[in-house]
C-alpha cells in the first residue's frame, strides 16, 4: 500500500532450529484497525515484540511513515494483558511515567496528559490511586500511557482478556469511539475470534510455520461492517458466518 503507515517486509525469525515467523509482509493505514488470530504459539507475540524493537528479527524490514524503525525501540506503542500500573503512584504520575523516563520535565508532561483525561473517560481520578478504581477504570489509564508514548500506532497484547465480560464489551465500544475520535491506527493481537470480528476492519489468521506454506499468516479477512460497531452487530448473519471461517481455518 502506497498509503501504509506502518509496512512490515519479509519478517523471519527463528529460536533455535525453530522457526517461528516465517516471510511475514502486511501493512496498516492510518486508522486502521488489524488484529491477529491465531493457535497459540503461531508468532503473534513475536511479531508485535519485533516491530516494537524488544526483539531482533532474523531478517526484514519495518518502516514507519516510510522511514525504518527495525530494530528500534519507542517508535510506537506497545500495550500488554496486564495494566502494569504502579500502586502507589497516582494514575496521573503512572499515565506520565514513560515520558518522564524519556527525559520529558515531569511538568511538562503533566500539561501533556491532563486535557486527554477527560477524553479517556478518567476525569477526576489523576489524584487516585490504582487500587480505588475498577478494572476497566485501570485498562483506560494503560491506554492513556500507551497513546502518550506514541500517537501513531498502537500495538495491543490482549489488553482486554482479564476483564468480565461486562466490563469487557463497555471497554470494545469505548475503544472504537476513542479510535474513531483520535485517529488511532492500532495491531490487536487476540485468542478471542468474537472480539477480532466487532473490532476490526481487517483480521489476520495466523498457524504455526508449515514448509508447505509460503508464510504463517495463511489468510486476511475483511470485515465488511462500517466501524465502530456495537454489541449488536454480534447477533447478526454476517458475524456467524465470518466467525464460523475463522473456526474452521483454525
Amino acid at each position: 500500500m502506497e498509503d501504509s503507515l506502518l509496512k512490515i517486509e519479509a519478517i523471519n525469525k527463528s529460536f533455535g532450529e525453530r522457526q517461528v515467523l516465517k516471510n511475514i509482509n502486511f501493512s496498516l493505514k492510518k486508522g486502521e484497525f488489524v488484529s491477529l488470530v491465531g493457535v497459540s504459539g503461531s508468532g503473534k507475540s513475536t511479531l508485535l515484540n519485533i516491530i516494537a524493537g524488544l526483539e531482533k528479527p532474523d531478517n526484514g524490514s519495518m518502516y514507519l511513515e516510510g522511514c525504518s524503525i527495525t530494530n528500534q525501540k519507542g517508535k510506537v506503542s506497545y500495550m500488554f494483558q496486564k495494566d502494569l500500573l504502579f500502586p502507589y503512584y497516582t494514575i496521573l504520575d503512572n499515565v506520565i511515567l514513560p515520558l518522564v523516563i524519556q527525559g520529558t520535565e515531569k511538568g511538562d508532561a503533566k500539561k501533556l496528559a491532563e486535557p486527554l483525561f477527560k477524553q479517556f473517560g478518567l476525569e477526576g481520578t489523576q489524584s487516585q490511586y490504582p487500587s480505588e478504581l475498577s478494572g476497566g477504570m485501570r485498562q483506560r489509564a494503560a491506554f492513556l500511557r500507551t497513546y502518550l508514548n506514541s500517537k501513531k500506532v498502537m500495538l495491543l497484547d490482549e489488553p482486554f482478556s482479564a476483564l468480565d465480560m461486562i466490563t469487557k464489551n463497555h471497554m470494545h465500544e469505548w475503544y472504537l469511539q476513542t479510535v474513531r475520535k483520535l485517529g488511532l491506527t492500532t495491531l490487536l493481537i487476540t485468542h478471542d475470534i468474537e472480539e477480532a470480528i466487532l473490532l476490526s476492519d481487517r483480521i489476520l489468521i495466523m498457524n504455526n510455520v508449515n514448509d508447505s506454506e509460503e508464510t504463517n499468516i495463511i489468510a486476511e479477512l475483511m470485515v465488511e461492517s462500517e466501524r465502530p460497531r456495537t454489541m449488536e452487530f454480534c447477533f447478526t448473519e454476517q458475524f456467524a458466518r465470518m466467525k464460523q471461517k475463522i473456526y474452521n481455518m483454525l
